[in-house]
């Protein structure tokens, strides 16, 4: 094979990744076709309205290029059907990206608290619900919807996804906390932990969703993070020290860290091929590749759900998770960017939070030790 050849197999490669990896941690707008299919009825009806159950629903408008009349009426019509009261409509802002609107459904003494949007929604309601018991539903309207993904609930079927949301199992979820250390020492302008449910890290994958820009994203859409991907192929690794569970740090050169609460892609791809959502435990790699070559040979290493064996990949399981870097690096929560930092402190809270799964799926998670014994 000729070294042209090879470039362009590294390069192609490395587009899989890339479109796989990082795309699908940042959502965009999504618009369902106008459907009103019922669910079928699960309970007799209340004859009193204000004795059926309210679920509430916390929706981005954003996502959703007509508007939410649609979704809206779907969503209506369903829980009409399910003998549930009419649910309660609530609009994020950008000034409040959940987290009023999830208050006040706890105040209405909603049953069931339904994240309507990407997975920076369902990280914002899933943070307020996590330690109240209420449970959260996943209507999902982004394009990586990555815990709908791993949870099996649909991002297309609407009155599928809302009747989950109705009359499935809760599912207990580990909800993983950090706090984001800016350069200087300065905690960002969250100084409490926030959570994230999915991903969270620092380096090359916060760097490609900080920098894709927007009327790219609104032309070719997840295609965007490929290409701001690909220009930066090239860039420096970050000298890093990770110290888990309270051991002595260990130093690495690496281009990202990611930790996850799950390790499943969209397209079959698998970056922590032993996180589950409800393990007890978090899950970290490090990428530390040269060149093109070295994006190929670690997209040949995730495609291939190998956990060990490369050196340009490592992972590491554990309760608590310092990273610190010797320079200020992007760093992104659920795939959405927080700005720079120069410390992430992480840890997990085990089930924190319940998700309305279908009534048929299995917990696929067992707490395990870190060596997976």
């Amino acid at each position: 094979m000729s070294a042209d050849t090879t470039l362009v197999v590294g390069v192609l490669l490395a587009v899989v990744l890339l479109a796989g990896l990082f795309a699908v941690l940042t959502t965009r707008g999504r618009r369902w076709a106008d459907r009103a299919a019922a669910a079928p009825a699960t309970e007799p009806f209340a004859e009193d309205p204000g004795e059926r159950p309210l679920a509430a629903v916390v929706v981005n408008p954003t996502k959703f290029d007509g508007g939410t009349d649609g979704v809206r009426a779907q969503v209506e019509v369903a829980c009409t059907a399910a003998g549930w009261a009419p649910p309660l409509w609530l609009e994020t802002t950008v000034e409040d990206p959940g987290v009023g609107q999830t208050r006040e459904a706890l105040e209405r003494g909603a049953a069931v608290v339904i994240a309507c949007g990407g997975d920076g929604t369902v990280r914002t309601v899933g943070e307020t619900l996590a330690g109240t018991g209420v449970p959260m539903g996943l209507l999902p309207a982004g394009t990586g919807n990555l815990l709908a993904h791993n949870l099996d609930v649909s991002a297309t079927d609407v009155p599928g996804s809302v009747r989950i949301a109705l009359t499935g199992r809760n599912r207990p979820v580990d909800v993983g906390w950090i706090t984001v250390v800016g350069p200087g020492g300065v905690e960002h302008s969250r100084p409490e932990e926030q959570a994230f449910l999915v991903m969270a890290g620092m380096g090359f994958d916060a760097a490609v969703m900080a920098n894709a820009p927007e009327a790219l994203k609104a032309r070719v859409g997840p295609l965007a993070y490929a290409i701001s991907g690909l220009r930066q192929l090239r860039g420096q690794q970050a000298r890093v020290h990770l110290r888990v569970d309270g051991e002595a740090p260990v130093t690495r050169r690496v281009r990202t860290v990611v930790v996850g609460n799950c390790g499943e892609l969209l397209g079959g791809l698998v970056l922590m091929p032993d996180a589950e959502v409800d393990d007890g435990w978090l899950d970290m790699v490090t990428i530390s590749p040269r060149g093109v070559v070295g994006w190929a040979a670690v997209a040949a290493r995730v495609i291939s759900r190998r956990r060990r064996g490369h050196g340009r990949v490592e992972h590491w399981r554990a309760r608590d998770i310092v990273i610190t870097s010797d320079t200020p690096q992007p760093a992104q929560l659920d795939g959405d960017p927080v700005g720079e930092a120069v410390e992430l402190r992480m840890r997990v809270e085990p089930q924190a939070l319940l998700v309305r799964v279908p009534a048929g799926s299995r917990d696929q998670g067992v707490p395990r030790r870190p060596d997976g014994d």
